[in-house]
């Protein structure tokens, strides 16, 4: 299964049709709980279970549920993606549980979609928030997050605190899996967006060691357009790994639908389009290239198909 995806929002709906949410900036996850196993599938599908050690004690809450929610990585008490970022392309499991004591994450339980074997899906949201909050899940390692019915409060309250923003739920929603429905709705304060990686230039002074990515966003008709130079963020580790990512990626020419400026491809590598990141910016400029971009980390629970769907974060 795939997990249920929320359309952008250019406002809080309003009404008692709608509750509202605090949206995580994390990594969005399906825990499967069954035969005193759990399984934690990422918004692509692929197996995540061995890099968050940490929830493994979800096999033992109950015989049977599905839940849906978010990873997240605290930084100064705020979520952080880019604390996160090191978790989640983790494939070992002496690394993670490492990393489970130094960086330890919370799963933020937000919906429930099967319970002792029955399929919960078709019922509205109201009625599987109802049981989810009766299971009591509570623990160091995950949580049921609050749910709000002043959504224009909780906007603002995000909006200070330094959060991420909002999802606004239809409470009569089912749940529409796989599918991008505006029966919920995502309203983010931060310009933050994922992008797919085309080309890199190296550091100043060296020939193998990358200073820099260039980066596309969806241009509408399938393909990517060019949308700026990366290199903040990308220093040691962070620039050494995305290298190698890339390296077995390379192409002959740009995979851009639209044009590199000259002094942005002076000396680039050309790569597939196949490594997605998620960075911050000040926004686009006249140009529509990426106002200061700077790296937050690799999107491994993203792929370029991802990205085609809706301009998403």
């Amino acid at each position: 299964m795939r997990p249920m995806l929320a359309a952008t929002a250019d406002r809080v709906p309003a009404g008692d049709a709608w509750v509202h949410e605090v949206k995580w900036d994390g990594m969005r996850i399906l825990a499967d709980v069954h035969d005193g196993r759990r399984v934690l599938s990422s918004r692509t599908g692929r197996d995540v279970s061995v890099s968050f050690p940490e929830l493994a004690g979800l096999a033992d809450t109950y015989e049977d549920l599905l839940l849906d929610g978010e990873v997240v990585a605290l930084d100064g008490g705020v979520p952080s993606f880019g604390a996160l970022a090191e978790r989640m392309h983790v494939s070992s499991a002496r690394k993670a549980a490492q990393l489970a004591t130094t960086r330890p994450v919370t799963f933020m339980a937000f919906d429930l979609l099967r319970l002792f074997g029955q399929d919960l899906t078709t019922q509205p949201w109201s009625a599987r928030r109802d049981l989810l909050e009766k299971l009591d899940l509570r623990s160091s390692a995950w949580q049921v997050p609050p749910v709000y019915d002043d959504g224009v409060g909780l906007f603002e309250a995000t909006r200070d605190q330094g959060l991420e923003g909002i999802v606004s739920k239809r409470r009569a929603s089912p749940y529409a899996a796989g599918r991008r429905s505006p029966d919920w709705r995502k309203l983010p304060h931060r310009a933050s967006l994922s992008v797919v990686v085309g080309g890199w230039r190296p550091e100043v002074g060296s020939t193998s060691r990358l200073g820099a990515v260039l980066v596309g966003t969806t241009d509408g008709a399938g393909g990517f357009a060019y949308a700026g130079r990366v290199g903040a963020g990308l220093a040691g580790a962070a620039g050494a790994r995305l290298r190698a990512l890339l390296e077995p990626l390379r192409r002959s020419a740009s995979p851009f639908t639209t044009p590199v400026p000259r002094e942005d491809a002076a000396g680039a590598t050309w790569v597939e389009p196949e490594v997605v990141l998620e960075v911050a910016s000040l926004g686009r400029g006249s140009t529509g290239k990426l106002r200061q971009p700077a790296y937050l980390g690799l999107r491994t629970d993203l792929t370029p198909a991802d990205l085609h769907e809706v301009t998403d974060g």
